[in-house]
């Protein structure tokens, strides 16, 4: 049975860092929901992304004020990290947009989160050639159960 300590060697801090992870996921969409009516959602996904990028810089210059390592990139990881910010730049941009146009945030979070599971996992599987368990295969397979259920009652 694989746990969270066979990933990652930090064992508790991993799980304390994924539940913070998470809260902080699930803040991000419930605040998309509450201000989807109030603001453009172009500029609301601008605004988002503007203060996601302050953060980052303060937490990377305060990062690199207290190193002497110089900062470790490549021609692919900057790559690869555009390519991970157009596509949340996009999903920022339509979940203002979905959750503008009325959808509960908790039909359409599980439903956006949900389907996302279900992309990364047969992406890891497919292309990336990940393993994966008959627990992990079922509880995927639960997954796209749940994402069809809402999505046909909210239809």
């Amino acid at each position: 049975m694989q746990t969270f300590a066979h990933v990652d060697k930090g064992g508790f801090m991993s799980i304390v860092l994924i539940t913070f992870a998470a809260l902080m996921f699930g803040l991000y969409n419930v605040f998309i929901k509450l201000s989807a009516g109030h603001i453009n959602a172009v500029l609301g996904a601008v605004v988002l992304q503007f203060v996601a990028a302050f953060l980052g810089l303060a937490l990377l210059l305060y990062q690199q004020a207290g190193s002497s390592e110089p900062l470790a990139f490549n021609r692919t990881g900057v790559g690869l990290a555009i390519g991970a910010g157009v596509a949340i730049g996009l999903v920022e941009i339509l979940t203002f947009v979905i959750y503008g146009r009325g959808v509960p945030v908790a039909v359409g979070n599980p439903l956006i989160v949900g389907g996302s599971l279900v992309v990364t996992t047969l992406v890891g599987m497919v292309l990336l050639k990940e393993g994966a368990s008959l627990t992990q295969i079922g509880a995927v397979t639960m997954i796209i159960a749940g994402v069809f259920a809402l999505a046909w009652e909210a239809a």
